[in-house]
């Protein structure tokens, strides 16, 4: 699925349109057991109106990568609907 959504991904939202967005900590467990490994953050979007979405791994979790990707695949003008973590904080400044 992954590989699926990375390849497919695309910039999405702009003027009139809601982008839901999220980070998730992906891993495979070893054995099935509760010992993480191989760990990726991933970032992504889904924009409401046409269903379009976006899949990015991050290198680091920080807000400035946050508003980088956001500037990279979201349009300007867009609006975002967030769970309202603490790395968004900044989103209403840039557009």
């Amino acid at each position: 699925m992954m590989d699926y959504a990375l390849g497919n991904s695309q910039k999405i939202g702009g003027p009139d349109k809601t982008v839901e967005i999220h980070v998730r900590n992906f891993y495979q467990q070893m054995y099935n057991r509760g010992h993480k490994v191989k760990a990726q953050w991933v970032f992504g979007g889904v924009e409401r109106e046409y269903e379009k979405t976006f899949l990015v791994p991050l290198p680091y979790r920080t807000a400035d990568t946050l508003m980088a990707v956001l500037h990279d695949w979201i349009e300007p003008s867009t609006t975002v609907i967030s769970d309202c973590w603490s790395a968004y904080r900044d989103i209403v400044t840039h557009d």
